[in-house]
Formats: structure tokens, C-alpha cells, sequence
């Protein structure tokens, strides 16, 4: 997916993403070209939809090689869960362009009033990541005076993007709040969740929502965890001759430390991906997935999370000053993984 001349370019720019808040263009056009944002999009809209696992896997190494970058691949292709949703019209026209990407929330912050033809719309929601550059927005209100939800999806010039993302790490997402102030939204822009409104789904979009999510997000952990291992290797590398002089023992010392927690690191990504696969076979032969293996499921990703951070930070110790300062690459990726594993479907 990845090579390696676009990795050592995305390494690069991992201070720059944090200081811009976003994507610079070269890497979003780079996304956009290599359908990043578009993982689970027929082929027939131009997307590449991939199989979870597969895909997973494109998160993980992105994620590798930033986390912000890595966290906007997943939650730009996460969008691609609503293609099955949105109706045929709708869907072809705002998922066809090569530059269609969702942001957007879950939560039901807005209300929604009846009007001729569709619903007028005031609300905000918080942690919208990748708005910036998003191509549509979609997002839950209560229809007025009921616990009703309407799903609707907002065009750019119907949004304000509020710029109040000020989390410690993944600060390259902007997952800013979005505002609507009664903005007008057609029937057709409306979706349902539950509810398929066209041909396009594939077997991906009737995977476990939950566990769709978890996978995701457990494979952006693991790759920054990834990284962090990997840019540890580094620093040890370069500093070897004077950590090793006059006999000082801290560079085999750090070098054992390392190498054991990559130890349990390959372990629980090695339990990660074989649980997945698991799973994703069964519902791929069209069997019903029982809720002990989806609950199994669910906590493997939590403790993929959980031993990961666990790693990264027994490590990080070692580290000294540089740990610590938050221009250096390696206090960047830590403050990455901790953000990123923050995320509800990998808390404890």
C-alpha cells in the first residue's frame, strides 16, 4: 500500500500534521488518489472495498507511520458504513467524487423541525474528525417534541466548523464541533440506520457495528504502538556509541527492555488479527455470529489497547528529557496512542 518512499514522506511530516491541525494537501491528495477514505466504497462509486481485515490492516500501517494520519484513514473509511443507508440517488451523487469523505457524530445534539419537503435544523456536535476537508457531514437530531432521531447529512456551505479541538495528541484530525444554524435538509439527504435504501452494500456493511468499529480503532492503536516501537529503535541506534561508552550498560539495557515488550506487543496483535479472522469467516459464510464471541471479540480489542499503552509506557520511561519535550517524535506518537485509545469503544 505504502511505499517506501510516501512512508518516509509521511514520517516526515508527522510534526507539521500536528502544528497545521489537518492533513497537508500533498497527503490528502495522496488519499484521495490512493481511495484511503473510500475502503469500504463499491468499486462502481470508486471506492476499493476491501474486507475488514484487509483494510484493518491499511489502518494499522498508516497509523504506523502517524497516528493523525493514520486516524483519519479509519474514520474517513468508517463514513463508508452509511453507503448501504443513504438513498441510490444520493448515494452516487456524494460518494462518487474522488474527494467524498464523512465527518461527523453519533450523538444527538441538534433538533430537527418539520418543513415541506424535509426538516429545518439547528444543533452542534463536538469531535468531528477530519472536518476540514470533509465532503458532507452526517449527524443524529431529535425530531421536535419527540425522542425521535433523524439522521441527516449537511453539505460544507450548510456548516461552521468551530475550531476547538485542543486534545494532547492527534492534534493533525481536526475533530472540531460542527454548527448548523436551521439549515434546511431535503428528504433525500435523510438516512436511516437500520434501514438499507440501495444496492451498494457488500458483506462488510452488515458486520457487527460495534466490532466493525473496535476493529478499526484497535488497529490504529496497534499501529502507533507500532511506531513507537520503531522510532524507540531509532533513538537507541543513534545514541548506541554514547550510551555504551566507558561501560555504560543503558543501551543493552534500553535494547532488552525494547525487545521484550515487543515480545508481548506481537502477542497481542498476533490474538487481535486471528480474532478477527475468526469472526469475519463466520459472518462471511453467512453464519450467525453468537454474542459470547462478539462480547470475546469486543474485550480482545480493549486489551490490544490496554498492552499496547501498557508497552509504550514502561518504555517511555527509559527515555529521559526527550520523552518528555512535545516537539520530539517520540513524546508526539505517545501522546498519539494515548488519544487515540481514549476513544469509547476501547476504554475499559
Amino acid at each position: 500500500m505504502f511505499n517506501e518512499s510516501i512512508r518516509e514522506e509521511i514520517k516526515a511530516q508527522g510534526a507539521a500534521i500536528e502544528k497545521l491541525g489537518t492533513l497537508p494537501d500533498d497527503l490528502l491528495q495522496f488519499a484521495y488518489e490512493e481511495k484511503l477514505f473510500k475502503c469500504f466504497v463499491p468499486v462502481e462509486l470508486g471506492g476499493k472495498m476491501l474486507e475488514l481485515p484487509e483494510a484493518v490492516r491499511v489502518f494499522q500501517e498508516a497509523s504506523a507511520l502517524d497516528g493523525s494520519f493514520g486516524w483519519l484513514v479509519a474514520i474517513g473509511s468508517g463514513g463508508n458504513a452509511f453507503v448501504p443507508n443513504f438513498k441510490e440517488e444520493t448515494c452516487r451523487e456524494l460518494f462518487s467524487p474522488k474527494e467524498a469523505v464523512i465527518a461527523g457524530s453519533a450523538h444527538s445534539t441538534a433538533i430537527a423541525v418539520k418543513e415541506n419537503g424535509g426538516y429545518r435544523v439547528t444543533g452542534e456536535w463536538r469531535y468531528c474528525s477530519g472536518a476540514p476537508y470533509a465532503s458532507m457531514f452526517t449527524a443524529n437530531s431529535k425530531l421536535e417534541g419527540t425522542e425521535e432521531i433523524v439522521t441527516c447529512i449537511f453539505t460544507p456551505d450548510q456548516v461552521d466548523v468551530i475550531q476547538d479541538w485542543d486534545a494532547f495528541g492527534l492534534k493533525g484530525t481536526g475533530s472540531h464541533t460542527i454548527r448548523v444554524e436551521n439549515a434546511f435538509v431535503p428528504i433525500v439527504r435523510t438516512f436511516d440506520l437500520m434501514k438499507n435504501a440501495n444496492e451498494f452494500g457488500d458483506i462488510v456493511h452488515t458486520f457487527p457495528f460495534v466490532q466493525f468499529g473496535q476493529s478499526s480503532f484497535t488497529a490504529v492503536s496497534l499501529g502507533i504502538g507500532q511506531g513507537f516501537f520503531e522510532e524507540a529503535r531509532r533513538i537507541l541506534e543513534a545514541n548506541k556509541e554514547q550510551w555504551s561508552k566507558d561501560g555504560n550498560d543503558k543501551y543493552e539495557a534500553i535494547t532488552s527492555i525494547l525487545d521484550e515488550e515487543l515480545v508481548t506487543y506481537d502477542q497481542i496483535e498476533g490474538v487481535f488479527y486471528s480474532t478477527l479472522q475468526e469472526i469475519w469467516q463466520t459472518h462471511k459464510d453467512g453464519e450467525m455470529l453468537e454474542e459470547a464471541d462478539l462480547n470475546n471479540f469486543s474485550k480482545v480489542c480493549k486489551e490490544a489497547a490496554d498492552t499496547t499503552i501498557g508497552c509504550a509506557n514502561r518504555l517511555f520511561r527509559h527515555f529521559g528529557m526527550e520523552a518528555v519535550m512535545e516537539s520530539s517524535d517520540l513524546n508526539r506518537i505517545w501522546r498519539n496512542l494515548h488519544t487515540a485509545s481514549q476513544h469509547t469503544f476501547l476504554t475499559p
